[in-house]
């Protein structure tokens, strides 16, 4: 069975989202940021810290390629679309969406940056980090949820289709 993947900047909502997917489709559902922080004893924002963001990196890419969801809707890290081995492994066997929101919408709903696990280079800039992850995410997706003015249950309504529409859910 294929999956859902669900990409796209911290705070665009792939958790809040994926849940939601998960069980409007009957299907499974994962959180890569969870997932990590399982495996690894840590928080997201302690392995940034201790480890910096290019080891962050591979720790987030080694947890993805241990990952083998099938009827699943999975929510990546925000920086998975950085890492080629860890996106061809999830296209595999899945549906990649971006959930696209504007910079604006995204620094309103971030108000936890420095804590919240956000891989980003140390005095770097959340405008900076926008702007390197866009292109991943476009060249990622398979489709594109243009979030921005969406309810959280408008998206989810949008996504169920989106996902029927590609033979999703039961």
């Amino acid at each position: 069975m294929r999956n859902l993947i669900l990409i796209g900047m911290p705070g665009c909502g792939k958790s809040t989202l994926g849940v939601l997917l998960a069980k409007a489709l009957g299907m499974d559902f994962v959180d890569t940021d969870l997932l990590l922080q399982k495996q690894s004893g840590r928080t997201l924002q302690r392995m940034v810290d201790e480890l910096g963001t290019a080891r962050f990196y591979q720790e987030e890419e080694r947890c993805v390629l241990c990952l083998h969801a099938q009827n699943t809707v999975v929510a990546t890290g925000g920086s998975v679309a950085l890492e080629a081995r860890a996106m061809n492994w999830l296209r595999k066997d899945g549906y990649v969406v971006f959930l696209k929101l504007s910079f604006p919408n995204v620094e309103k709903r971030l108000k936890n940056i420095q804590t919240r696990g956000i891989a980003m280079e140390k005095g770097g800039s959340l405008k900076t980090l926008y702007a390197l992850r866009q292109p991943a995410y476009e060249h990622w997706a398979d489709a594109v949820l243009e979030a921005d003015g969406l309810e959280t249950e408008q998206a989810v309504e949008r996504l169920v289709a989106l996902a029927k529409a590609r033979g999703f859910g039961n």
